[in-house]
């Protein structure tokens, strides 16, 4: 196992009596050592091109035998980007940005999978600003709700029934086997090294009949048209994406991988739900329009820390030369 996990608690201390929210003083302080000493690293921070990155394992991520073993809901996106890169104010307006995004995609929902009100324990790995295990934590205050994440970016007012903890999903799990109920990821592509390896911790640690959703999107653009040509900025944001994230040696097509990797790791019941997302609002469609209204919001907001990490870091590009694709994309999405 490598290290341990640190928890973000929650205070038993309020301000106001009424809250119906706890007030998070921080990272926990211990008389372990090793704790403190790690409680105060995660802490502070990486400075790169302007943008801030977290420190704590620093580069890990950018931005069967019927009714024993869990079922599984694989929610897939098209047409649409979110990388993890930075983790300053700038990264967590665009992580609620795309929780509002996959709000509206999935008409109001937090997930799909069928998971019943009697939840007892939920883990959602990966949880950036804590939007959705905070939502969800509301919608079901009686279970106990834990997001981890490599970046401490999370909200001092959260529900009672949810904490926080800085956790590497990577590393061997120190959870309970067989503990939980529903277990989600959102937006993880290029941030693990062995997709295999993570959903044997997934699935070890499902209660039986339990539930894993992971929403996946595609790094490269389509269309349905073919206005999406060879050499066009969107064609090349996608190629150069995928190339990035293999020398990184953490794969950016997971979307078009996950799948088959469930079925063999024995998850049973996998479905898989696509969907087709436009950029800007110029569907006739109502609902559509106003997707691709958010979309379009999140790639203008997203381009920078998206590209930023892994086209200086990975694939060589001065600054300027990112800015001014930067700017072709970004005049490519606008039409």
């Amino acid at each position: 196992m490598e290290g341990p996990n640190v928890q973000i608690p929650i205070s038993d201390k309020q301000d106001d009596p009424d809250a119906d929210y706890a007030d998070d003083s921080g990272i926990e302080s211990s008389s372990d050592s090793d704790t403190t000493s790690l409680a105060s690293f995660i802490t502070k921070y990486r400075w790169e091109n302007g943008r801030r990155y977290h420190a704590y394992r620093d580069g890990e991520y950018w931005y069967l035998e019927p009714a024993t073993h869990p079922s599984l809901i694989v929610v897939i996106l098209r047409q649409n980007l979110f990388f993890r890169g930075p983790n300053d104010e700038q990264a967590a307006d665009l992580n609620d940005i795309s929780h509002h995004l996959y709000t509206l995609i999935l008409d109001g929902k937090l997930c799909l999978a069928p998971i019943g009100d009697n939840l007892q324990k939920v883990l959602d790995v990966g949880t950036g600003t804590g939007i959705w295990a905070i939502d969800f934590a509301d919608q079901y205050p009686s279970a106990e709700v834990i997001g981890t994440d490599l970046s401490p970016m999370q909200p001092p007012f959260v529900p009672p029934n949810l904490r926080f903890e800085i956790d590497d999903c990577c590393s061997e799990w120190a959870y309970t086997k067989s503990s939980f109920d529903f277990i989600h990821v959102r937006g993880m592509y290029g941030s693990i090294a062995d997709w295999p390896k993570f959903y044997g911790e997934v699935i070890a640690h499902l209660k039986p009949g339990g539930y894993y959703e992971q929403f996946e999107i595609s790094v490269v653009p389509r269309s349905d048209d073919d206005t999406i040509k060879d050499g066009d900025p969107l064609d090349l944001w996608g190629k150069n994406a995928i190339e990035a994230g293999d020398k990184f040696g953490k794969t950016l097509q997971i979307v078009d991988l996950q799948k088959q990797y469930l079925i063999d790791a024995n998850f049973e019941d996998v479905v898989e739900h696509r969907f087709k997302v436009p950029i800007g609002p110029w569907s006739s469609n109502t609902r559509l329009r106003q997707i691709g209204q958010w979309n379009q919001l999140m790639w203008e907001e997203g381009l920078e820390p998206w590209a930023m990490a892994l086209y200086t870091r990975v694939l060589g590009v001065r600054p300027p030369e990112h800015v001014s694709y930067g700017s072709s994309l970004n005049g490519r999405m606008r039409g």
